[in-house]
């Protein structure tokens, strides 16, 4: 039987001589109903089942072998840092031969990560950076997932959007959304701060970089829930019908765009600074509407990168806050520790649980024999929790010295390139919530999300406590 990677070298260099002929989204269609005939035929059919939830075991009640940090359900019912406590002290570099996603290596230690994730000679990114597959049929190439040169041409584009000179411009921009949406949320009663916070500043900031239609941004919060949801990917709930229709909205909206823009270029007008722009303002990446496979995925990556991780962190900080209420009173006492809050919140949450690569030759590490060609996974989310590295490392810590010193960003060619404004709109953010609330409680959940990639939350209701007048 042909491979999916075998398919996709087929299927990317069509997509592309076609995409002249045919728009990109009615490829996606196409393809759509090239799955929904396969999936009629068992031989054929490579979609996985919708995964049911157990109760997840104590880990001391596991062999070694037996443990599987892929399970979405240990994270779905964070269950998940004693499993890593137990690799980190036992088997740091630990082989899975038996998950669902293809057996794998779990690098579990803060200095094993950072040389994984800086020797991209040694490893690749190259074909995902998901610890399972990519959707049957749905080809995507994305920059995060290449190797040099390809990913230094197409990174070098896109991280124009967040150049210092933007940032800039943006801070203002960023804390009139965040002084908006935090003067219209209710005080008289609970509220779900996901859907009122999180999502809807994410979801205007990733707007406002894509150079989307701001009443749209809604659409951008779905589309990424549901990217990032495909369980032969993650262990997530989406089915394969919802992968390829958020694909097909996604191509329609931005080719779209993205044609509207070559227009007014053509037209002799001058661009702005969103994403869309500076792709089409650069040479390596001006034609990249024409390699549709490379278009879907740099977007996809975007949205989800731009979505899920200061979403996540923005509720992960308000749980943190709560969990650890002595560091909110520090907080209130002096507010010019926000910045180094931010980081220590990014590290306590680590938005994005995990990076893989694959071996690209036969590698010796922490005493552990690694073949080319073995899938390894860097767990980030583990490393941030390493007492080796960090002294009281489950602990939140506000004023923690050396905050920024974590590694949910990632590190090398890789690390990852919107770093700056997440930690911005997280600044932002709780400047304007201490010049209005004395409290933010959490009163219910929260509930996590189903996946082993996104560490995130899908709700948690909060009560304000504006700050008495002056």
């Amino acid at each position: 039987m042909i491979t999916e990677q075998q398919l996709n070298k087929i299927l990317i260099p069509a997509a592309n001589k076609t995409s002249a002929i045919i728009p990109m989204h009615l490829q996606i269609k196409g393809l759509h109903l090239i799955q929904k005939v396969k999936r009629k035929i068992p031989s054929l059919d490579t979609s996985m089942d919708q995964l049911v939830e157990q109760e997840i075991p104590d880990v001391d009640t596991l062999a070694l072998e037996d443990i599987d940090v892929s399970n979405p359900f240990l994270w779905k019912q964070d269950k998940w840092g004693s499993y890593f406590k137990r690799l980190r002290e036992e088997d740091p570099v630990h082989y899975q031969a038996n998950s669902i996603f293809g057996p794998f290596w779990s690098i579990t230690k803060f200095d094993d990560i950072v040389f994984v994730d800086k020797h991209h000679d040694l490893f690749s990114a190259e074909p995902a950076i998901i610890i399972g597959d990519l959707p049957s049929g749905l080809p995507a190439e994305m920059f995060i997932a290449m190797d040099p040169p390809k990913h230094d041409e197409q990174r070098n584009a896109a991280q124009q959007v967040v150049a210092p000179k933007n940032l800039k411009e943006m801070e203002s921009v960023i804390r009139g959304h965040v002084c908006d949406i935090l003067d219209n949320l209710p005080t008289d009663r609970p509220f779900d701060l996901v859907s009122n916070v999180s999502k809807e500043l994410t979801g205007r900031m990733l707007a406002t970089i894509l150079g989307f239609p701001l009443e749209r941004r809604h659409e951008l919060i779905e589309w990424s829930d549901v990217i990032g949801a495909c369980p032969e990917a993650t262990g997530g709930t989406a089915t394969n019908d919802d992968t390829f229709e958020a694909a097909f909205e996604v191509a329609k909206a931005f080719s779209g765009l993205w044609n509207e823009k070559a227009a007014r270029k053509a037209a002799g007008e001058e661009l702005g600074f969103d994403l869309i722009s500076l792709l089409l303002s650069n040479p390596d990446t001006e034609d990249m509407i024409r390699r549709p496979v490379e278009f879907i995925g740099n977007l996809a990556l975007l949205i989800v990168g731009g979505n899920d991780t200061t979403r996540n962190s923005i509720t992960g900080g308000v749980l943190a806050l709560n969990q650890f209420p002595e560091e909110f009173k520090k907080l209130k006492g002096n507010p010019k520790l926000i910045p180094n809050m931010v980081s220590e919140i990014i590290r306590w949450q680590t938005p994005l649980a995990y990076m893989r690569r694959i071996a690209k030759q036969d590698v010796e590490l922490n005493g552990k024999s690694i073949k080319k060609g073995d899938k390894l996974v860097m767990w980030y989310a583990s490393g941030n929790r390493d007492a080796d590295k960090i002294e009281n490392a489950d602990q939140f810590i506000i004023d923690r010295k050396n905050a920024r010193n974590h590694i949910a960003f990632g590190f090398g060619i890789h690390r990852c390139m919107g770093n700056r404004l997440a930690e911005m709109q997280l600044r932002i953010l709780w400047e304007e919530i201490l010049n209005r609330f004395d409290e933010i409680k959490v009163v219910d959940g929260p509930e996590r999300v189903q996946s082993n990639f996104v560490r995130g939350y899908s709700s948690m209701m909060v009560q304000l406590v504006p700050k008495a007048a002056s």
